[in-house]
């Protein structure tokens, strides 16, 4: 197995930050701007191309730990990011439970926040479902990416075991647990329902965890990267134009035959346990995008406003897990204004555009906090004035 190099990956960054604007337009409710994301036009969306770089991302990471510390080491490095991102989920869903209820308080937004998201059963009975929010149990629908990333982390080590004897056995694993995910593997998302309910988690870690291991494997050299073969390119393009009849509803909703060629092939595109052809068309479309920014993603090294918004992107990347955060809440702050502006295309304009603000704000902070400026701030000559005055309040 070759070991994972920590570095960055220009192409990596993009591609992820790419992701996190289209996902961000997806979860503002109410808005318009949705149909015209990747996601209408074929049976793969901005969700593949997280868990994939996800993928990516942590053969970087943490590939790096397991080759040069040990599996036990890297085991516990995996352990510190799942008590990070769980601790990230559950602020995710209180601070966005406490704004909706905010929204809700102040009487000017035309519905009810808290009922639009589905969080009313929370309300009505704490206790149970607190439980299983932090067991995991209860995971509401828009609150359970993050779940199921804290499953598929929790695979790595599974995972990084097999490869010390053989790659192909940890691929192998990953086929076999999406295979057991068709078959029905999942966990339950509401197990503390008093009704009884059957639901199980929309985004099956096990099924979704395939994608996540092929970035993972093409990362650390388990998997060959692709030859740039004009025939790959020309069967990628084709996989890509020939699924927008079958996905794109301003087609098939007019031609019998595609609509009903579409309601048959549903399970092969099934989003919870992650169909096949989402698997195929994802990759299409990734090995289009791998070629198109060129050897090392020299196409990305670009000059003048292209060069600008390009690295706005990568930074918005570089930090996803704080954009993906931000953004869950921004999205329904966002969604209750569009709809109390009416949803109409100026007002989509400017909700989204301030969205975007956000976003690249968010990745900012998140950047200038994490290069621990305090620790390269200058040291000043001689204390000042109010640095006197402190430290006599301080002796006294």
């Amino acid at each position: 197995m070759a070991p994972a190099q920590k570095q960055r990956d220009l192409r990596l960054d993009f591609f992820r930050g790419l992701g996190m604007f289209i996902i961000l337009i997806a979860h503002i409710t109410g808005n318009p701007w949705t149909l015209w994301i990747p996601a209408r036009f074929g049976f793969s969306d901005a969700t593949e191309m997280f868990v994939f770089c996800s993928g990516m991302a942590s053969a970087l990471a943490f590939g790096a730990v397991f080759s040069r510390a040990g599996w036990g080491m890297g085991t516990l490095r995996i352990l510190h990011r799942v008590w990070q991102v769980y601790w990230v989920h559950l602020g995710v869903f209180f601070v966005t439970l406490s704004l909706m209820l905010a929204l809700n308080l102040t009487g000017v937004f035309p519905r009810n926040e808290v009922s639009a998201l589905n969080l009313t059963h929370f309300l009505d009975n704490t206790g149970p479902n607190l439980i299983g929010l932090l067991t995991l149990t209860y995971v509401p629908n828009y609150f359970d990416i993050l779940p199921m990333y804290l499953v598929i982390l929790a695979l790595i080590p599974v995972m990084m075991a097999l490869a010390r004897h053989d790659a192909r056995l940890a691929l192998a694993a990953s086929v076999a647990l999406w295979i057991a995910a068709t078959a029905g593997l999942n966990l339950p998302a509401e197990l503390w329902f008093t009704n009884g309910s059957e639901r199980r988690w929309f985004f099956n870690p096990f099924a979704w965890q395939l994608v996540f291991f092929t970035g993972f494997a093409l990362m650390a050299g388990w998997l060959p990267a692709p030859p740039i073969h004009r025939g790959l390119i020309w069967l990628a393009v084709g996989i890509v134009v020939l699924s927008v009849p079958f996905a794109w509803g301003k087609v098939y909703a007019q031609v019998d035959m595609l609509r009903e060629a579409r309601a048959l092939a549903a399970p092969l595109f099934n989003k919870t346990d992650f169909g096949i052809l989402r698997y195929v068309h994802f990759l299409a479309l990734g090995y289009l995008a791998w070629v198109a920014v060129g050897p090392g993603g020299a196409r990305l090294r670009q000059g003048g406003w292209a060069g600008k918004a390009i690295a706005v992107i990568c930074r918005v990347g570089q930090q996803s897990l704080a954009v993906f955060a931000a953004s869950m809440v921004l999205a329904r702050l966002l969604g209750a204004l569009l709809k109390l502006a009416g949803n109409g295309p100026l007002a989509a304009l400017a909700v989204n555009l301030a969205g975007f603000a956000l976003i690249i704000a968010v990745a900012w902070i998140a950047a200038y906090f994490k290069s621990q400026p305090w620790k390269t701030a200058p040291v000043r000559s001689a204390p000042g004035a109010a640095d006197i005055a402190w430290q006599a309040r301080v002796r006294s």
